[in-house]
């Protein structure tokens, strides 16, 4: 059983997080869903509270919809509709082919790249935040600071609070399947095939991390999240909400 988070009534929507994040990533969003969906919002294997996958099994994007398909199992829904950001949305993507998915809302989905990313140059930043761990409390209470942390991935990271920066840091930091997780998925792609379960793709107008396809085709609904990240939820709740729900009404 995954860890994770449920409130609401309607149609099942699972919403899942992206690389190095959390269920906490919804908390601004799930509410302005839960009144007319029964919103699920698990931490991927490795992440957050949730174990990582059994017998070291690498954690590919496929690999974790499958864990994804295990756990709808266990609530007794045989499909739902999903919303992913970033890996988040290259899994729920996975989930569309497992025939899990009623319809899928990809946020900034991760591995649509034409040619594997390779290993990304630059320092190791999480080996270097670790020794920060135990002062995050106190960094990033200051506005300033928190700003600086989050401006890579959010384009208004002083609407984030101080209480879920720090979940969010730490969630980052500490999860045992970062490593692997963001290796596998630099170093693959996905491919879009036909498919009759509805497809939304979102993405934010100020993404840094991961740039729009020049090309999509023609059975992709493609909106523009205005005033966003790579990780929009606390950008613009409203907004993120609204596309979320059109995506699912089908």
């Amino acid at each position: 059983m995954l860890a994770h988070d449920r409130h609401g009534a309607g149609e099942p929507l699972v919403l899942i997080h992206p690389l190095g994040g959390t269920r906490v990533v919804w908390e601004p969003v799930a509410p302005l869903l839960a009144a007319t969906r029964d919103v699920i919002a698990p931490d991927l294997p490795g992440f957050g509270r949730s174990p990582a996958l059994p017998d070291h099994e690498p954690p590919t994007a496929a690999r974790l919809a499958r864990a994804v398909a295990d756990f709808l199992d266990s609530l007794g829904l045989e499909s739902a509709h999903v919303a992913g950001n970033s890996l988040g949305g290259w899994v729920a993507l996975e989930l569309e082919r497992l025939g899990r998915a009623r319809s899928v809302t990809a946020i900034a989905p991760a591995g649509l790249w034409s040619r594997p990313l390779g290993p990304r140059p630059g320092p190791n930043l999480r080996a270097i935040g670790r020794a920060l761990v135990p002062l995050l409390p106190l960094l990033l209470r200051s506005r300033r600071l928190r700003t600086l942390a989050l401006s890579g991935s959010f384009a208004h990271p002083e609407r984030v609070p101080a209480g879920a920066a720090r979940r969010l840091a730490a969630a980052y930091l500490r999860a045992p399947a970062f490593e692997e997780a963001n290796r596998l998925m630099r170093a693959s792609t996905f491919t879009l095939e036909p498919t009759d379960v509805p497809l939304t793709f979102a993405w934010p107008e100020h993404d840094r991390l991961i740039a729009r396809p020049r090309h999509l085709p023609g059975w992709v609904r493609s909106v523009e999240l205005a005033g966003c990240g790579h990780v929009p939820m606390w950008d613009d709740p409203p907004q993120v909400a609204a596309v979320i729900r059109a995506g699912s009404e089908h």
